[in-house]
């Protein structure tokens, strides 16, 4: 697997709930940003209304990132840019609560609702353990390269 250009169309990115600087969301959209420079993201895309959470978290601009990212930089060189350059700078405790609620986020309002029931029909129908969006992420990941709910 290549990691500094991860084929999407093989495999998904990374859980929404890996971390890099105690943040959850930003390795899943590395390596959407990643896919999409290479013309491998498949039915993944960058600065989706998940990543502009972290974006809008953070204050950087999707466009920003992804200037970071073509350079060729891995992630431990993208977070010293971000650590650098981000116009909000969160602390530890910031960023962990943050963290908590993405984790636990849930849909809503009802049009994220339906978005959110059609997605776990499609996916899982009969799992009633699946109750966030980081679950559903998950699920579908799995589900969409020939798991089995």
């Amino acid at each position: 697997m290549d990691f500094s250009a991860p084929d999407l169309t093989l495999h998904p990115p990374r859980s929404a709930r890996a971390k890099l600087g105690g943040y959850v969301i930003l390795p899943r959209l590395l390596d959407k940003c990643r896919a999409q420079i290479a013309g491998k993201n498949g039915e993944y895309h960058y600065a989706c209304p998940m990543d502009m959470r972290w974006f809008e978290f953070v204050g950087l601009e999707p466009v920003e990132l992804k200037g970071q990212v073509e350079s060729g930089a891995g992630d431990a060189e993208i977070w010293k840019w971000i650590s650098g350059n981000a116009q909000n700078q969160p602390s530890f405790l910031e960023i962990e609560a943050w963290t908590r609620f993405q984790e636990q986020r849930v849909p809503t309002d009802p049009e994220s609702r339906e978005f959110y029931n059609e997605l776990h029909r499609g996916a899982a129908a009969g799992r009633d353990d699946i109750g966030t969006w980081f679950d559903l992420l998950d699920l579908d990941d799995y589900v969409s390269f020939g798991g089995k709910a």
